[in-house]
């Protein structure tokens, strides 16, 4: 598999997980993606708030159009805006990665910002954004046990191979 495939099939599992999430959490109270619980951020909701303000800071570096305005996303935002911003920026990272050649995904973007420089490829930042998801989604599936949901959706990477593949042989 070369790095084109694989980082298109990662953007896309990032998405697909980012739909199951948001599907699987508007079914639940406001009081429970809003009720305190000890973890890096004090509820669901604002778990959820800092995934969607970090896939846009990366965003535009990744992009290379310097679309990030952090004072516009850290304001205070409904329920709803925060899952439509992380759907659309997902939905948005797959279509600009299924764009890219090879080579543009090897590009090194230098990044200068108050907390870090750095100089890696677009491919690695792309991963960031997704393990750093991965990270907080996981968080949030123990947050919602303690606050009594506990269904969350099975979201590994084999499963939406499988799903993936099962699709695509459907309709053929």
């Amino acid at each position: 598999m070369n790095l084109k495939t694989l980082i298109t099939h990662s953007v896309q599992y990032n998405n697909w997980v980012v739909n199951k999430y948001i599907d699987w959490l508007s079914t639940k109270s406001d009081e429970q993606l809003n009720q305190e619980v000890i973890s890096s951020f004090p509820t669901i909701l604002a778990t959820l708030h800092h995934i969607w303000q970090t896939q846009q800071y990366w965003w535009a570096y990744i992009a290379e159009n310097g679309d990030f305005d952090f004072a516009e996303i850290s304001a205070a935002v409904t329920k709803e805006e925060i899952f439509n911003g992380i759907k659309n920026n997902s939905q948005k990272l797959m279509d600009y990665v299924e764009t890219l050649s090879e080579e543009d995904l090897a590009k090194n973007v230098k990044i200068e910002s108050q907390w870090f420089q750095c100089d890696f490829s677009k491919f690695e930042y792309i991963q960031h954004v997704i393990i750093h998801g991965t990270y907080h989604r996981g968080q949030i599936v123990t947050m919602g046990r303690n606050v009594g949901i506990t269904d969350a959706p099975m979201t590994d990477y084999n499963f939406w191979n499988v799903y993936k593949n099962s699709e695509a042989t459907s309709e053929a």
